[in-house]
């Protein structure tokens, strides 16, 4: 059964950091990339960053480029989003999810998904 349990989420102030971690099991770790994307209160979910366990490959939205950081520990089956000068508007539920296939690409609704967890950035 594949499961991805997210964790780190919570309140910060703007200009602040957080780092969530998606601990993956059920499936080989590097056959399949994961991705991180966010579900504000009344928009659609939306990717943020996808990165391929195999060859590290990433991709960021743009409005997360230089302040966000997507990295994998094969080794935990675990991957990290580093969320640095946080603004309000990146408040949201982020989800963590798996595709299988060696590439990211696209970044966009991947088959498996964790349960969420919410970043709140105050202003």
């Amino acid at each position: 059964e594949v499961r991805l349990v997210e964790s780190g989420g919570g309140l910060v102030q703007a200009g602040g950091s957080l780092r969530l971690s998606c601990a993956a099991s059920g499936f080989t770790f590097g056959d399949y990339a994961i991705g991180w994307f966010r579900q504000a209160p009344g928009k659609e979910r939306t990717a943020v960053s996808c990165i391929s366990t195999s060859d590290g490959s990433t991709f960021y939205v743009d409005s997360v480029k230089g302040r966000f950081t997507i990295s994998s520990d094969n080794a935990k089956n675990t991957v990290y989003l580093q969320m640095n000068s946080l603004k309000p508007e990146d408040t949201a539920v982020y989800y963590c999810a798996a595709e299988y296939g060696s590439s990211w690409s696209p970044c966009y609704e991947y088959e498996f998904w964790g349960q969420g967890t919410q970043v709140t950035v105050s202003s």
